[in-house]
């Protein structure tokens, strides 16, 4: 299976700075794959959100090195506005990406420059504001909404116009508890219904986690683990050094470990971990009630 996206010994240097932000980046992703990308402060993470829909190099000022493929083709090889048709791009302040009066009309916006017909338009919008419950919005400035309705809306925004890849840049990080399952909610509405390919760089791990095909960990410019969700997070002990703190539940199983208290895989979620420790409670538990 060919990639979608495609990043060859990329390394990318902001003017005026010391170190490049990103430093010989290796990566394939795949159609249909819906991809987690973590790291600490500072880590490139959003350089390569940037990057793959063209907004690196093309609206910044730096030093490119290696190649980024999207679809085949160099991300700077696309015609203006062709490529963010194919990728996008959600970031944390979604104001940034308002640019009208009203949600329907900032919904609409995109698909009117898609030269969509008014019927596929309000197909679209039927669509796409039942699966973000953003209906009841529809006449409000996005302005004068809470912070959780105002990600629906940038996340909506970008759905509507059905990218192949969309890539999220920490989408909760403004957000409560409450609107931030909501917004996962339809991200794994998402998963299961579409077959888009989804890149979330997040911090929220408890509901990134039962998500992700695959994660990546990237820590001063450079990949430093990537791998199957679970396989993942069994090298805890690399991400806590890196700055990473997965869980509380994991970490609970993994100094059970440290003890030798428990020897297997460590759980990803808190029902894994409910179930996992019934089982390393029942010997000792049984002896308690046997003595």
């Amino acid at each position: 299976m060919s990639a979608i996206i495609e990043i060859r010994d990329y390394s990318w240097q902001y003017l005026n700075t010391e170190n490049p932000a990103l430093n010989g980046i290796n990566l394939d992703i795949y159609e249909g794959e819906f991809v987690g990308i973590i790291g600490p402060n500072g880590a490139g993470k959003t350089t390569l959100a940037l990057s793959l829909d063209g907004l690196i190099p093309g609206q910044y000022h730096g030093v490119k090195q290696g190649t980024v493929k999207v679809m085949g083709k160099e991300v700077e090889a696309y015609p203006r506005g062709e490529l963010q048709r194919q990728v996008g791009v959600v970031f944390s302040d979604p104001e940034a990406q308002f640019t009208a009066m009203t949600v329907e009309d900032e919904l609409v916006f995109g698909l009117e420059n898609l030269g969509l017909s008014i019927p596929e338009i309000r197909e679209r919008l039927e669509w796409v504001t039942e699966l973000t419950a953003l209906k009841s919005l529809l006449p409000k400035p996005p302005y004068e909404i809470s912070g959780g309705q105002k990600q629906r809306v940038a996340l909506a925004a970008v759905l509507a116009m059905m990218p192949k890849i969309m890539v999220l840049d920490e989408p909760t990080s403004m957000l409560d508890p409450v609107s931030r399952k909501r917004i996962f909610e339809v991200l794994g509405r998402l998963k299961r219904e579409q077959n888009n390919t989804v890149i979330v760089i997040e911090h929220s791990l408890e509901n990134l986690i039962p998500l992700a095909d695959r994660m990546i960990l990237l820590s001063e410019g450079q990949v430093a683990l990537q791998g199957p969700t679970r396989t993942f997070f069994q090298q805890i002990a690399l991400l806590l050094e890196k700055g990473i703190y997965p869980p509380e539940a994991m970490q609970f199983f993994y100094r059970l470990v440290q003890r030798q208290w428990y020897n297997g895989d460590l759980p990803l979620t808190l029902d894994e971990a409910a179930e996992r420790l019934e089982h390393v409670l029942m010997p000792r538990h049984s002896t308690y009630q046997g003595s």
